[in-house]
């Protein structure tokens, strides 16, 4: 392939990821308000974590609820020339179980002030809803409960990546203000944070191997064929790159240097979100698992 034909295949690519940034756009939307509330709930019932960041990142996970919620309703009813069909039986279901996650999130929130007691269950039952956003988005767009499994599997992770590098870097600057606070949460999720980036880059390797998604199919074609540019990106930016700053930023917090934790998790926040963004833009345009 000569290098204007290679070109010409790039600008195309990058045209149908462009012509599907709404469904771009809910994926990290949900996923920053999913994960950063998972985030939030693991710190309460492990560590120390202060009650005014666990507050804080609560109210920012419902508000990125709200705007996904949002989004959701703008959605396009078809995806063009991608691969990827969408079934609308699932549209109402998914915006619904998105709302009652962000009603039910700021419930807890103040049932934490209220009600301490029922905290625990109203949080647990938020993270219900969100599982079952992320389910019915799955089938809506996965082309059958078949598609939908490696799917679920994938958005699952993308969350947990993009809302815990999120809640990692609010938690890192509340050091700078808080110096006294124990170094254990930061720890926690940190260590999370990169048991998440190892298991995007073991998927990455597994979606490649066997051709998953609806897209072309063929092992590790997607490697060479006409999306391999952004694939690369996905893989060297948006794990390689993460995966190497996740690791020093949990050496930097067991070290107690925090500013340089803190530094380290504000530039994994980039490459995470933009590993986000081409593994949604891969799989809406065209129909690859990365």
């Amino acid at each position: 392939m000569d290098a204007s034909n290679a070109a010409t295949l790039a600008f195309v690519s990058a045209t149908q990821i462009a012509q599907n940034l709404a469904f771009i756009n809910w994926t990290v939307l949900t996923g920053l308000a999913l994960g950063s509330y998972a985030a939030v709930v693991l710190l309460r019932r492990r560590t120390a974590a202060t009650r005014g960041y666990l507050g804080f990142t609560t109210a920012c996970a419902i508000g990125f609820g709200v705007l996904a919620w949002a989004s959701d309703g703008a959605l396009p009813a078809s995806l063009g020339s991608s691969p990827v069909t969408v079934d609308p039986a699932w549209d109402g279901p998914r915006a619904a179980a998105l709302g009652l996650f962000c009603l039910v999130a700021a419930a807890g929130l103040v049932a934490r002030r209220a009600t301490p007691r029922a905290a625990p269950g109203v949080e647990l039952a938020a993270l219900a809803a969100g599982g079952a956003t992320l389910t019915f988005g799955a089938l809506a767009w996965g082309g059958g409960s078949l598609g939908a499994v490696p799917l679920l599997t994938q958005l699952v992770v993308i969350s947990a990546a993009t809302g815990g590098v999120f809640a990692a870097m609010i938690l890192g600057h509340w050091y700078l203000v808080t110096p006294r606070l124990p170094e254990a949460p930061l720890i926690l999720l940190a260590r999370s944070l990169l048991a998440v980036v190892v298991l995007q880059l073991v998927l990455f390797w597994a979606w490649v191997a066997t051709g998953a998604g609806p897209g072309d199919g063929t092992p590790f074609a997607a490697l060479v064929g006409p999306w391999a540019l952004f694939v690369w990106l996905r893989l060297i930016v948006g794990l390689v790159f993460p995966l190497v700053v996740s690791w020093a930023s949990v050496q930097t917090a067991r070290s107690r240097s925090m500013e340089s934790a803190t530094g380290l998790l504000y530039i994994n926040v980039g490459s995470i979100a933009a590993g986000t963004i081409l593994a949604a833009g891969l799989y809406f345009g065209a129909g690859l698992l990365v």
